[in-house]
This record gives structure tokens, sequence and C-alpha cells, in this order.
């Protein structure tokens, strides 16, 4: 498997605090589906934003695709994050747009046609089963339903990678199930995807992936699906 994402002694300090990340190895690879665990705190966010150049590491590279994106100039940046679909617990929509709104918003910034971004939006619709509910506003919804909507607007730009923060943090069990699922289907279909969560047990309903384990600033790792685990 080709690497995609890879972390080389990452270490992140915000300003008059400690360490959040101290001395951190990771490696994510093309196509993969993982998992990113641990308390409150532990650096999970952080090392998100790292990727998503949100944040640029106190020491060490993080390489996307052997590009250090800490080098990035300002300027190519939201190039840079065209490749990225960030996922949050907070679903971060416009209320006063519809669905379909939402949704086209980041192919209306890049300036597609609009022949172009209906067809896009109709389609990373139907992926998430909100089609039907293009129309209508977002307090509409139920909790999970804007959470698909957040997925569908993270996925229209047809990104190599997936980076979800806690996505299922404000959801009951059976939609963060689907929510999950979601993810796995675009996995299947070729998106890197990495999840921070603290749902262990929605991890362990979907055996076989990779589970990194923040404690301390540092990464540990298990199977998914593996019941000799702590928090």
């Amino acid at each position: 498997m080709s690497e995609l994402v890879h972390l080389q002694r990452v270490s992140h300090r915000y300003a008059g605090g400690q360490d959040v990340l101290a001395d951190v190895n990771l490696q994510l690879g093309l196509g993969e589906m993982a998992f990113l665990t641990g308390a409150s705190g532990a650096g999970k966010s952080t090392l998100l934003k790292l990727i998503a150049r949100l944040e640029i590491p106190t020491r060490g590279q993080v390489l996307v695709h052997g590009q250090n994106v800490a080098r990035l100039a300002s300027r190519h940046v939201p190039a840079y994050r065209q490749h990225l679909g960030l996922i949050f617990q907070q679903f971060n929509l416009l209320y006063d747009r519809n669905v379909f709104d939402n949704v086209a918003l980041p192919l209306v910034i890049e300036g597609l046609r609009h022949g172009d971004i209906a067809r896009r939006v109709r389609a990373a619709l139907d992926s998430v089963g909100l089609l039907e509910k293009a129309s209508l506003l977002p307090m509409m919804l139920s909790g999970g339903e804007q959470q698909r909507v957040g997925i569908a607007r993270a996925v229209i730009r047809k990104p190599l990678l997936l980076l979800a923060d806690e996505p299922t943090g404000n959801l009951d069990p059976d939609t963060a199930m689907g929510v999950m699922n979601l993810f796995r289907r675009y996995n299947d279909a070729g998106v890197s995807v990495l999840i921070a969560t603290h749902a262990l047990d929605l991890i362990d309903a979907l055996p076989g992936y990779r589970v990194l384990h923040l404690n301390g600033g540092r990464l540990s790792e298990r199977v998914s699906g593996d019941a000799d685990h702590g928090q």
C-alpha cells in the first residue's frame, strides 16, 4: 500500500503550554481507513489540524504525498486543502442556506459552472441519502441528517483524504453507526479516511481497522475488534 500521510517525530506545543504531541510517528496508506482515539485533550484534534495545515508542528515533519505541508507557502494552502475533506462534531452549516447550497459552497468558491455544480451536488447528496431534502434548511433536519450534509460537503471535491474529528459525538448510537458506515463506503471507493473519536464501541463493531491511541502525547496501536484494550 502506497503511503499517503507520514508524521515523522512530530511534537506540538501551544503557546504557554506543554507538548500536546510528543515525538509522534504515524503512517496512513493511500486508500486506508484508521481510527484515532484518546482522552479529551490527548491531541487528537491537534493531529488532524497538523495534517490539514491548520496548525504547524513545533518539531518534526508532516508529509502528505511526500510533501512537507508546513513548508507550503500560504498562497498554496487552499489548493492543498482541495484534496482534503474536513468533517467536525459541530456541523458548521450555514443555517440561512438550504442543503443544496451548503453542499455546493466549495464548488462555488472554486468557480465551477452551474451545471457541473448541480450534477456533483446531486451525486454527493444521493451518496448520503439526502437527495430529496436538497431544498430544506438545515434546521429542518435531524442531527444525523445535518452531519450527513456536512459529509456530502466534505466529499464534493472528491478528496484523497477525509479527516473527521468526533463526527458522531452528538448522535444517537444507531445514527452514529450509519455515519461510520458512510465512511466505510467512501473508503471502499478508494478514499483514505482518518477518524478521531471517543466511540470505542463503534470502532469495535467495525473490526479489522487500525486504531491509533494517543496517551501522554505519544501514540500506540491496535486493531479494531480486539477486546483487550483500555481507554
